[in-house]
């Protein structure tokens, strides 16, 4: 029976959430590593914007936004209960990633890549994503995650953004004031699910080869 085909490329955040949801709901999937630079022209016919990640269904549905797949993904199987029963935490947890989405991201793109932005400094726009940070800060004093005391949607959904901001200046990082951010960050990052759809595989252009989220 064929499987999901998933084009994705591997230090892409969105990708890293993608394949998250992905292997959280034990949804296997061929994995077709990819170069930006070289877009498959599979995958573009797939999805014209050229953008990963992009999963093709075996009924020939497309879903090419990072968050959708991750909930197809959870709505075949959620067995971590990572879709929040009650409706107000649901909602805050979908509200939490949208901030994540349209408010912290373009400043973490403008702090990773300050230099093609010289009208303000890295640290002004690092300061500008600190913001965000403090809400997390905020609420992981609260609780041991963004939500509530377990893992959710949110959790998944926003760590592999945080870091990517962590990753800029490490120096930086290390010593500033988001004990509870850096804690939780670090145990996402340590995490068996992270570990594993983090590993490194030929690119399926020069290989030809898909792979398994689930292969050893």
């Amino acid at each position: 029976m064929p499987r999901p085909i998933l084009y994705s490329f591997r230090r892409c955040p969105y990708a890293m959430r993608a394949r998250l949801g992905l292997y959280l709901a034990q949804q296997e999937v061929e994995l077709r590593e990819i170069v930006l630079k070289h877009k498959p022209e599979p995958m573009l016919a797939a999805s014209p914007k050229g953008t990963v990640p992009v999963l093709v269904l075996d009924d020939g549905r497309v879903i090419d936004e990072s968050l959708e797949i991750m909930l197809w993904a959870l709505a075949q199987q959620d067995s971590h209960q990572l879709l929040c029963a009650a409706p107000q935490v649901h909602q805050s947890a979908m509200a939490l990633i949208s901030d994540n989405d349209n408010q912290f991201k373009p400043w973490l793109d403008k702090y990773k890549y300050a230099d093609r932005h010289p009208e303000h400094s890295a640290s002004d726009y690092r300061a500008k994503g600190e913001a965000f940070v403090r809400t997390l800060e905020a609420r992981l004093t609260q609780s041991a995650q963004l939500v509530s005391d377990r893992p959710s949607l949110a959790d998944y959904a926003i760590f592999p953004f945080i870091r990517q901001f962590a990753h800029v200046d490490k120096q930086w990082w290390q010593q500033a004031p988001y004990p509870k951010v850096q804690a939780w960050l670090s145990e996402h990052i340590n995490s068996q699910a992270f570990v594993a759809i983090m590993k490194k595989y030929p690119t399926w252009l020069e290989s030809g080869e898909s792979f398994s989220l689930f292969s050893k």
